[in-house]
């Protein structure tokens, strides 16, 4: 095949260790033990996809059985070993794809070509692909091969899927864990590729197919290739063309987007978004790359611009830094959490384009956000003890001033929200016993099913409640008492766990209680009569008789 005519993935595949790009340490590692001629029974590269396994195996078969040595391997007139490897035609070099061989047979096969020395190379060496496909019986098969091999003879293995290879197999083996390739460093390569097929496509471009291949040098060159073909020779590849070609859209939209979900522009939010949908993106990208945004305003501050693999450029960088100073981590995190469910409920809609703008509606109506400058203005107006302040208007303006919401929102939602709950109300729960006769009056079963039978109170305090727990208590107790408290009360709780073990469940005092009065009935002369007459009798439970109080009353 002519060398300009491969895909630029198989024309730029590196020859030698020194071709190899952000491995280096592998590379100085196994040559220098083919120098010192300590070389192991079997080496095992591991990696994300692209990053130079099978090239890195076959230049160590080249390494191993170069006819010029180790350290005059062969770069440009290849010698007979060299070539015939670099062509996968050497005799003494088999490579094997346990993707289509997985069985114990094809195994027991090459043990047996193994047994034969080799034909005109000075190791015979199988490289096997994507090895964690052999079955449990094939790798059973190969282990005392692996570990006492003859002297002519190497294994070089690959996988994406090191754990799926057994233990007893990588013990067996040299490992090495190829590393993703570095953003700085992969863009230089690709630009290199570029200028040297004479293509045209600006770093804005490169940056964005460095950003997508994700440190796999083989996805950048596929699609540095697709990018150059897409175009007129005459025409040079720019960032939205780029974003065109692969589905992808400008950062800063998301970003404007983001700010205006903070704000409560519902309007302009699902305007921006459509414009990003009409553009071609895949809603499951939108939503990654909403995540992706998300990530960065959380932890901007921890960050720096070369951190973010070209994701964002210095004018999105700053802005971003700007808006997350503004906004509270609560606020980050509430919306990390309603992304992922929603990233689930993709599968579940026919439509995603709905789901999403959904989910960003959702997001302007979540009544608990708030800007922390609006929380500090809020506290700033409670400690104005000395002005004279009307107690409702201090209400109704701070419900503006700490809600992400504009007017017409606010409106809307006054219309249609539920009545208030009564200011009388509030204060209902001021002890244990108080929370457990509100859960029986709103039918709250299962919750006070939970207090009664597996907390233990600790403490009980207005907004504050310490307990215990025994094995048994649900794992969503402590979401749902505090959703439900919230709803009784408008005003948040916090539950806390102490160590300590605190007082007796309410049905561990039940049952003592009832055992208490079993004993003492059973010391009353009524009850060793019964016995005495009724030797099978046995007292379960005991009721007070209160008809004669409520007849005096």
């Amino acid at each position: 095949m002519n060398n300009n005519s491969k895909v630029l993935a198989l024309k730029y595949r590196p020859q030698t260790f020194d071709d190899l790009i952000g491995q280096e340490v592998v590379a100085e590692t196994i040559t220098n033990s083919i120098k010192a001629d300590k070389i192991p029974n079997a080496y095992l590269f591991t990696g994300i996809r692209g990053i130079g396994k099978t090239t890195t195996a076959r230049i160590v078969a080249k390494g191993l059985n170069c006819l010029k040595g180790i350290e005059n391997l062969c770069k440009e007139d290849l010698c007979n070993n060299c070539k015939s490897i670099a062509e996968s035609s050497h005799i003494d070099v088999l490579e094997m794809d346990a993707a289509s061989k997985t069985g114990v047979d094809d195994v027991r096969d090459l043990i047996e070509f193994s047994r034969y020395g080799p034909t005109s190379a000075k190791y015979k060496i199988f490289i096997i692909d994507e090895v964690h496909m052999l079955s449990k019986q094939a790798f059973n098969a190969l282990l005392k091969t692996l570990e006492e091999p003859p002297e002519y003879l190497k294994f070089i293995f690959a996988t994406t899927e090191i754990k799926k290879i057994p233990i007893t197999v990588v013990s067996r083996c040299q490992r090495f864990d190829l590393s993703r390739i570095k953003s700085s460093e992969l863009f230089e390569f690709i630009k290199g590729v570029k200028e040297k097929e004479n293509g045209k496509a600006s770093d804005a471009a490169l940056k964005l197919i460095v950003k997508i291949s994700e440190g796999s040098v083989r996805d950048a060159l596929s699609l540095l290739d697709r990018a150059l073909l897409s175009l007129d020779e005459k025409t040079e590849l720019d960032l939205n063309a780029a974003q065109k070609i692969f589905g992808y859209f400008n950062k800063s939209q998301l970003i404007n987007l983001f700010e205006l979900v903070l704000k409560g522009e519902e309007e302009k939010v699902i305007n921006i978004y459509r414009k990003i949908y009409d553009q071609g993106i895949e809603p499951k990208v939108f939503m990654n790359d909403f995540l992706e945004i998300l990530y960065y305003f959380k932890n901007i501050d921890s960050l720096s611009l070369e951190s973010t693999n070209f994701s964002l450029n210095d004018e999105e960088f700053s802005k971003i830094k700007d808006i997350s100073n503004q906004v509270d981590s609560e606020v980050l995190i509430l919306f990390w959490q309603f992304a992922i469910s929603s990233l689930e409920e993709l599968d579940i809609v026919s439509n995603q384009h709905l789901s999403i703008e959904m989910f960003l509606i959702r997001l302007m109506h979540l009544s608990s956000i708030k800007l922390k400058k609006n929380l500090d203005q809020e506290q700033k107006n409670n400690n104005l003890d000395n002005q004279p302040v009307n107690e409702q208007m201090f209400e109704n303006n701070s419900r503006t001033i700490s809600q992400i919401k504009n007017v017409a929102q606010e409106e809307k939602q006054k219309s249609q929200s539920k009545p208030e709950i009564k200011s009388t109300e509030k204060n209902l729960i001021n002890s244990f016993e108080d929370l457990l006769e509100i859960c029986t009056l709103k039918k709250e079963i299962k919750l006070k099913y939970e207090l009664e039978k597996n907390v233990n109170l600790v403490k009980f305090e207005i907004n504050r409640i310490e307990i215990s727990f025994n094995d048994n208590l649900d794992k969503d107790f402590v979401k749902d008492l505090s959703s439900k408290l919230y709803e009784w009360t408008t005003e948040r709780w916090i539950i806390t766990f102490s160590k300590s073990k605190g007082q007796m469940s309410v049905k561990e005092k039940q049952k003592n209680k009832k055992d208490e009065l079993i004993n003492e009935v059973k010391n009353l002369e009524i009850y060793n009569k019964v016995m005495e007459k009724f030797t099978d009798a046995e007292l379960i439970d005991v009721k007070l008789n209160e008809r004669k109080e409520d007849k005096n009353d």
